[in-house]
């Protein structure tokens, strides 16, 4: 049944029905009543971040680890100039979200916060979504979610403050999960597909991001053809406990897990863009015919091209290789009898680099931690030096647990992603891992929202008093490496003055001491690896 309620009003009942049960943002005049409508009368949880920037990246990590649509709310003017960076690394990690922006009244341009709103935001590459009129406000709101779907990207929902308080029809919000379901394939491409691996003697089954809810199709694919498996990176885990699993395919893959890619003949792709990382800039593709199939048709070809490319949802497209091979009476290949499966499940060696007194081994400090947390934890990355080591070496149960913050290149997005990702899952602990650096450009702050709402996350700082990229380019030039370091204030003391649990570990002895704490403590704690900026790993990219 139908109703008329102010905009304001409608809009948060749309967002609510839309099955948004937590929204983040940061209040201003333009949305103020929104929030507010949203929580009184709507029943819905409210986390107020401390910069808007914040309250986007709390929205892109609650996408990642529900792989549903984030919502984040923000005002007018240098709210959103303030949003920029974190729109373009929710564009670059195609993650959807919608933000509801306001914005000044069209008939006062000189106002003090007016802004350019459109092209700021479509120079970011996300959408943008105006709201037209009072009449058309849940509608258009609701297209911004429907693209956000489609789209795999942010939409900004641009709000006139004026119309906050016009009145609107309001009768609910129609089937706001539909989904934008894909054919299995037909033709040539299917036929192509079906020839290359009944051709291959060597062939290897990946999966990316967007094939993960096809594991098991996958995984029957590739004991029907003998294939073992592997993942991208943002995959990491999907295949865990299968007896040929590869685990991370790209420039981060084990020493035995690259021999056996070396060995392959073919490559067939699920939902994997094949993007420089995954393929050594195309180096592990070459001489093997490539089978990528993407429900994404904009993520065909777009790095590396393909020997047949199929537009098509994974688990339909594999379970239609399945149908054809055996109604072909094609045999296995038998690849995986050739494979070492003892080999591929050998842990990494616990690396020795001379390490001032004081500070910390970093792998045997990321080993603890992997022993010592819960195995069903949300892992969290900021930038820096110290991830992909620690992408290697800290394990999650399943992909949706595992969250990267770097599609933009730039340090200081994780903490939003992590308090997002706590809200989003708090059965599960949340692991944020972050370096010192990225820690006080953006960390800092949204660290006092993780307190206020007494998220059961454990934050750890690699804390080697430098900005360690830089540190490195000046040592491979034999620069003093002066100007990349910094004597920070201790962590662990502003945490427990922030009202968190603070720990400072400078020794074995010290890390498992807080790490026995960090496993019994129900709020946020924060631990501190003191290490020496000459023994951090480089990273494997």
């Amino acid at each position: 049944m139908s109703r008329h309620l102010p905009v304001h009003a409608a809009l948060a009942h749309a967002v609510r029905d839309q099955g948004t049960d937590t929204l983040y943002g940061l209040m201003g005049d333009a949305n103020l009543f929104l929030v507010d409508h949203y929580v009184r009368a709507c029943a819905g949880r409210y986390v107020p971040a401390v910069h808007e920037a914040g309250a986007v990246l709390m929205a892109l990590g609650h996408a990642s680890v529900t792989g549903g649509v984030g919502v984040a709310t923000i005002t007018q003017g240098p709210a959103v100039s303030n949003a920029t960076t974190a729109l373009i690394e929710g564009v670059k990690g195609k993650l959807p979200i919608v933000l509801l922006a306001g914005d000044t009244p069209e008939a006062d341009p000189d106002h003090l916060q007016a802004v350019a709103q459109q092209p700021i935001i479509e120079a970011t590459g996300a959408g943008f979504q105006h709201l037209g009129s009072p009449d058309t406000a849940v509608r258009d709101l609701t297209t911004a979610f429907d693209r956000a779907r489609a789209e795999r990207r942010p939409i900004v929902l641009n709000m006139p403050s004026p119309f906050m308080w016009e009145q609107t029809e309001y009768a609910g919000v129609q089937d706001p999960e539909a989904v934008h379901a894909t054919d299995p394939v037909e033709g040539t491409a299917l036929d192509d597909a079906i020839g290359i691996l009944a051709a291959a003697r060597a062939p290897l089954i990946l999966a990316g991001r967007g094939a993960i809810h096809a594991k098991d199709s996958l995984t029957t694919l590739a004991d029907r053809i003998g294939a073992p498996v592997a993942t991208t990176l943002k995959a990491k885990a999907l295949f865990d406990g299968a007896r040929y699993d590869l685990g991370v395919f790209g420039t981060l893959s084990t020493p035995a897990a690259s021999d056996v890619i070396g060995a392959a003949d073919c490559v067939v792709a699920f939902g994997a863009s094949l993007n420089r990382f995954s393929t050594a800039h195309g180096g592990l593709l070459s001489g093997k015919r490539l089978v990528q199939v993407d429900d994404d048709v904009r993520q065909l070809g777009r790095y590396q091209a393909a020997d047949a490319a199929l537009a098509g949802d994974p688990a339909a497209v594999a379970d239609t290789f399945v149908h054809w091979l055996d109604a072909a009476e094609i045999p296995s290949s038998q690849f995986t009898d050739t494979i070492d499966a003892d080999a591929l499940r050998a842990p990494l060696p616990t690396l020795k680099l001379a390490h001032e007194p004081g500070t910390l081994n970093y792998f045997d400090a990321l080993d603890r931690i992997d022993r010592a947390l819960p195995a069903d934890r949300i892992f969290v990355t900021d930038g820096g030096r110290f991830m992909t080591e620690a992408w290697c070496r800290i394990g999650v149960s399943q992909p949706l647990n595992f969250v990267q913050s770097v599609h933009v290149g730039a340090i200081g997005m994780g903490m939003g992603y992590a308090i997002g990702a706590s809200i989003a899952r708090p059965a599960q602990q949340t692991l944020f891992l972050c370096g010192d650096g990225g820690f006080m450009m953006g960390g800092l702050a949204e660290f006092a929202t993780a307190v206020r709402e007494r998220l059961n996350m454990v934050t750890v700082i690699c804390n080697d008093s430098a900005y360690g990229a830089e540190y490195v380019q000046f040592e491979d030039r034999q620069i003093d490496p002066a100007l990349s370091t910094f004597a920070w204030p201790s962590f662990a003391a502003m945490a427990d003055a922030m009202g968190a649990t603070g720990l400072r570990a400078t020794n074995t002895d010290e890390l498992q001491a807080a790490l026995e704490v960090a496993t019994v403590t129900q709020g946020p704690v924060l631990v501190e690896l003191i290490l020496d900026p000459a023994a951090m790993p480089r990273m494997h990219l």
